[in-house]
């Protein structure tokens, strides 16, 4: 499964959101650190969730690293993170 789809389901899986978006743009990185031919390297993260109102910005990315938990984590390079109650 790609990163992309898993890193999906677990935030829909803990959120419920109202919008999400998983972009990969690990091509956009080429020659860069961390990446790797095939992508599933560099993520961009959209998304709007009630559960993160009243949540500070690093609350909620927080809270996205541990519903992502350390072993998806660790195979990321990058994860950008837009995150909106």
């Amino acid at each position: 499964m790609p990163i992309a789809d898993e890193i999906q389901a677990a935030l829909e899986r803990e959120f419920r959101p109202q919008h999400l978006e998983v972009v990969d743009e690990s091509e956009f990185h080429r020659g860069h650190a961390g990446y790797r031919e095939g992508g599933d390297s560099h993520f961009r993260v959209r998304m709007r969730a009630d559960a993160f109102k009243g949540h500070s910005r690093l609350a909620r990315h927080r809270a996205v690293h541990a519903a992502l938990g350390p072993e998806l984590i660790a195979r990321i390079h990058a994860l950008a993170l837009e995150l909106e109650p």
